[in-house]
């Protein structure tokens, strides 16, 4: 091939093959997940600049590349020089080596230290950072830190685009690459070989989806041991995240079958193996059932967690309370003396009962007076001298309780001390709560795994009270607990149903218990009218969420005072479907937060100012799933991304970046153990799989001053009248009423 070829222009070659090098001077487009680009290069000869298309490893500006392929016309866009190979080469030129070094490639050098590092070392910059690092100290405000800091990220980048390269070579996406190494670091292309199902149960953010295609372009054949173990294990733990702690045998084969498709017989022997390595536990019938659901299948985790929560309960309702001999009719009256108020019947029954029994659970909708029974016991237990703890499964719950209580209350994880460099939760069997009293609020919340870790750390003769709303939704993790400890009928429970009359003046209160009962809710329209209750119908799901954003952006800031951002949340159903959360979010974020710089990640535009949620527990950084912040600054120097939760700035590195989405709409599941002065609920048609009381329910309480639902009667009643909820396979009712 001549030189000429190189530099040829479309005209000349067009559908001929070439070879043509160049500087990228621009990504007009990239996509992460397959490396598809779309970039402008800069050709020796050539005036204008060249529009390339293919795939390439994380491609920057300033990159140089040696590319082949053939020119195309497209009908839109024009003259494309298409490619099928690429090879990377270092920037030859001053300028673009440091457009290179300033597009982020290096974590610790950002424009500014790029422009000081070429100044000083001009062509020899990559020879200096590679061979004789030392040097950069000669640059102004590089000092032993952030030498430390670029002499890392050089030799992770070029680590990470060994990994990137094997990945391309056999056309597998190269998004994961820097996950991959950040866990396996030299080994990574060794455990890619060896197993790659083993990514999906070490790196969030690759599922067993990913890892199959990765382990078909590498050649694993279907029926390979290690898939069908890793798809019943992946089939398990996604029925997890649908609430199941266990899964009936029989079903589990036949969805695993769907997965990966592969008899039956296989997957039984499969299912064998692990259970011999204890992996999963299969539990046979219990005593008279039987049928193709009798035998349960668990991950292990979940039926220790099962199996030894219920003894600890068992244990704790036989222990003896530490509590000294108080007359509990007497003390009764103390209290509302202190109170300046009567209890209600229900009230004083919760009360009573809290100083005889070890374990109870109060359970009340909105307006019933939880709180107010709580204060009551509280101030009791103080006379008494006892040492009391509240928590609550969420940060916002926990501060909540605070504020209502007067009394410091924390989330479970941080009353538990966990600790990841510590290995887990630090207050346990041998280091057990040091209290009489302990208090769970939104105790609905509480799943298996986290009611398991909270009971060991519970001692023999605390009095433990579950306080929480049975109508809302389960947990979102596996389990069912609050619903499962009232329907074993071994712990006391006191069920407030009596709405006091302050509360009875708030439509919202008087709207979820007629939606609990299965009633349409009241509404009074006309704009004259200030009731915190509103319904907007509207039966077009494009109209909807068109309204939607006026009321957020405009209406209700204008006419309630609430902050659009801060003070307002939109709480949808779904993810998906014009008013599902990812569409409101796109939407939402264009309107309230307007400015045009960005950084792109996974599909997702993160910018300065944005509501997001954390969508994962991390414990090292102390937040969990359903924590709320807003960006603070975006770091594309360090390549690091700040978050504000509640007046505490988190740090992310780029690559935790999957952990954090858009919340300026989010689902109703995640906005549990929550209050926002204002909520806005789109409700269609379009939701009808979703639509069922509780959920309706849980989001109209979510709401402390105002309430708006905008959507069609259809849907709303198809809801409302939809009491049946998804049943979850727990075994935890039964095994406490052993």
């Amino acid at each position: 091939m001549t030189n000429n070829d190189r530099a040829a222009s479309p005209n000349q070659s067009m559908n001929r093959p070439v070879e043509l090098q160049g500087q990228i001077e621009r990504i007009t487009f990239c996509n992460e997940e397959n490396g598809f680009t779309v970039a402008q290069l800069k050709v020796r000869g050539q005036r204008q600049l060249v529009t390339i298309v293919g795939h390439l490893v994380s491609p920057k500006p300033g990159e140089r590349l040696r590319l082949r392929g053939e020119w195309s016309l497209h009908p839109r866009y024009g003259e494309q020089f298409k490619f099928t190979d690429s090879e990377t080469l270092f920037p030859a030129t001053i300028s673009g080596i440091e457009k290179y070094l300033a597009s982020g490639f290096i974590k610790g050098i950002g424009p500014v230290m790029a422009q000081r590092i070429v100044q000083k070392f001009a062509g020899e910059t990559f020879e200096i950072i590679d061979k004789q690092l030392e040097r950069l100290t000669e640059v102004e405000g590089v000092g032993p830190k952030r030498l430390e800091m670029i002499g890392r990220a050089w030799k992770e980048q070029k680590q990470i685009r060994a990994v990137m390269l094997f990945l391309q070579s056999h056309d597998i996406s190269t998004a994961f690459a820097p996950k991959i190494f950040k866990t396996y670091g030299n080994q990574a292309i060794q455990v890619m070989r060896e197993n790659p199902y083993q990514l999906a149960s070490d790196i969030y953010g690759i599922g067993f989806v990913s890892a199959d295609r990765i382990a078909a372009k590498l050649g694993f054949d279907q029926d390979h041991p290690a898939r069908l173990e890793a798809g019943l294990l992946y089939t398990l733990q996604q029925l997890s995240n649908e609430g199941h702690v266990y899964y009936p045998y029989g079903p589990l084969l036949e969805k695993s079958q769907e997965l990966l498709q592969v008899e039956q017989e296989k997957l039984a022997a499969a299912l064998g193996r692990l259970s011999f390595r204890q992996e999963v536990i299969v539990e046979e019938p219990w005593e008279g059932d039987a049928g193709p659901e009798a035998r349960a299948v668990y991950l292990t985790a979940f039926y220790l967690a099962e199996t030894h929560a219920a003894k600890r309960l068992q244990a704790l309702l036989q222990a003896q309370q530490n509590l000294p001999f108080v007359d509990p009719a007497k003390a009764l009256a103390w209290v509302q003396e202190r109170l300046g108020l009567t209890l209600a019947p229900q009230q004083a029954e919760a009360v009573l009962m809290s100083l005889r029994q070890k374990v109870l659970i109060i359970t009340g909708g909105p307006g019933t007076g939880k709180t107010t029974i709580i204060n009551a016991i509280i101030k009791i237990w103080e006379r008494l001298g006892g040492n009391i703890l509240m928590a609550a499964p969420t940060g916002r719950a926990a501060k909540r309780m605070s504020e209502v209580t007067g009394q410091e209350a924390k989330t479970i994880h941080r009353l538990l001390e966990y600790s990841q460099q510590k290995g887990g939760f630090q207050v346990s069997e041998n280091r057990t709560l040091p209290c009489d009293l302990l208090i769970i609020d939104e105790a609905s919340m509480v799943d298996t795994l986290l009611l398991h870790h909270l009971l060991k750390g519970v001692a023999r003769g605390t009095t433990l009270i579950f306080v929480g709303d049975a109508n809302q939704l389960p947990s979102v993790g596996p389990g069912n607990v609050f619903r499962d400890l009232i329907v074993s009928e071994v712990i006391p429970v006191v069920e407030l149903t009596e709405i006091f009359r302050q509360a009875q003046e708030s439509l919202i209160v008087v709207n979820a218990h007629r939606i609990n009962r299965g009633e349409m809710p009241l509404w009074k329209p006309g704009p004259e009218n200030l009731a915190d209750f509103y319904f907007l119908e509207q039966d077009d799901p494009q109209e909807v969420l068109r309204i939607i954003l006026e009321l957020v952006k405009e209406r209700i800031p204008k006419r309630f005072g609430f902050d659009p951002v801060n003070q307002i949340q939109v709480l949808t159903p779904m993810h998906r479907g014009v008013v599902g959360a990812a569409s409101l979010n796109q939407t939402l974020q264009q309107e309230l937060n307007p400015i045009a710089v960005g950084l792109n990640r996974g599909g997702r535009l993160y910018k300065v100012n944005d509501k997001v949620m954390q969508i994962k527990n991390n414990y090292d950084k102390e937040v969990f799933n359903g924590d709320i912040g807003r960006i603070v600054r975006i770091d594309e120097e360090l390549q690091e991304l700040s978050v504000a939760f509640d007046n505490r700035e988190v740090l992310y590195d780029f690559s935790e970046l999957d952990e954090i989405v858009l919340a300026y709409a989010i689902s109703v599941h995640k906005s549990q153990g929550s209050e926002y002065p204002a909520v806005v609920l789109p409700l269609v048609t379009q939701h009808f799989l979703l639509l069922q009381r509780n959920l309706i329910y849980t989001a109209v309480t979510r709401g402390k001053q105002l309430v708006v639902v905008v959507g069609s009667k259809k849907a709303l009643a198809i809801g409302i009248k939809n009491d049946r909820t998804k049943k979850r396979f727990t075994q935890l009712w039964r095994r406490l009423s052993l």
